[in-house]
């Protein structure tokens, strides 16, 4: 989708300029478009579509729809800022959590879905595509499949486990049931969608006092928690699917700053 979209606004604004053939497209031309993009939105906007529009003409390169050179051979895309995402203090999770109490279909499922992405730092996508026979309550794990469809175990803890046996034990009485989704809609509707989970993220979110909660910022808070408590760098990335240590560097940086801080008190190496 973002690809398409990328290839769809790098089109309409060339053909402002007249320009109606992808053999006319300069380098000039997708500097000036991605330039145009970070005013009025952002560098990583810009950034998104400039990799997006590297693949696109790498293809046309690819399948010889190029009556010329790639234009974009060699461009460097614009520098991002870090802008580190913030992550949840332990009072705002007990909050998030507390918002998903009760004993309704959706309370049972917004909790397990809430717990499970806390508690795992699972990908939107990841948790959204889980089926009923993925989860495995006895043995604490989720098996998901994740970027190059590269499948992992993801174990969770006593409290996810005690959400999802709930929520399995309400969703056996729904009429959609039998399906193989994880995460049934209420009033019997079909499985929630990846737009729907973050669309419920975001409300409950709101309605615990964290207007700007999306999932990528449980993902985030994940990583720093285990980063805060010792935890090894390696099993971080198996059980996140990175297979980068910089993603490590990237999604810890949201606090690191308070990590060295504490890590220095403990120390106390002037003392």
């Amino acid at each position: 989708e973002t690809y398409v979209e990328s290839a769809t606004q790098l089109a309409g604004w060339l053909g402002e300029l007249g320009v109606a053939d992808v053999d006319e497209v300069t380098r000039d031309h997708v500097a000036d478009f991605i330039t145009h993009l970070i005013e009025p939105r952002s560098p990583s906007t810009a950034s998104v579509r400039f990799r997006s529009l590297q693949q696109f003409f790498g293809w046309l390169a690819e399948e010889g729809e190029l009556a010329g050179a790639n234009p974009m051979e060699k461009m460097r895309p614009p520098m991002v800022p870090e802008r580190p995402v913030p992550v949840l203090s332990p009072d705002l999770l007990r909050a998030l959590f507390a918002d998903c109490l009760g004993t309704s279909f959706i309370d049972r499922r917004d909790e397990a879905i809430v717990r499970l992405f806390a508690d795992t730092g699972l990908r939107l996508s990841e948790l959204a595509h889980l089926t009923v026979a993925d989860v495995d309550l006895d043995e604490q794990l989720a098996v998901v499949i994740g970027k190059g469809r590269r499948p992992r175990a993801v174990p969770f803890g006593a409290k996810t486990t005690a959400a999802l046996d709930r929520y399995l034990r309400v969703r056996g009485r729904h009429k959609r049931a039998a399906e193989p989704a994880l995460w049934l809609g209420p009033n019997n509707r079909q499985a929630m969608t990846v737009n729907g989970i973050g669309q419920m993220v975001r409300r409950r979110g709101a309605d615990a006092g964290i207007p700007e909660l999306h999932p990528h910022m449980l993902r985030h808070t994940f990583a720093h928690s285990w980063l805060a408590e010792g935890g090894n760098e390696g099993d971080l990335m198996r059980i996140t699917g990175w297979k980068s240590r910089a993603m490590v560097n990237r999604y810890g940086a949201s606090a690191a700053d308070q990590r060295a801080r504490d890590a220095h008190g403990r120390m106390a190496l002037g003392d």
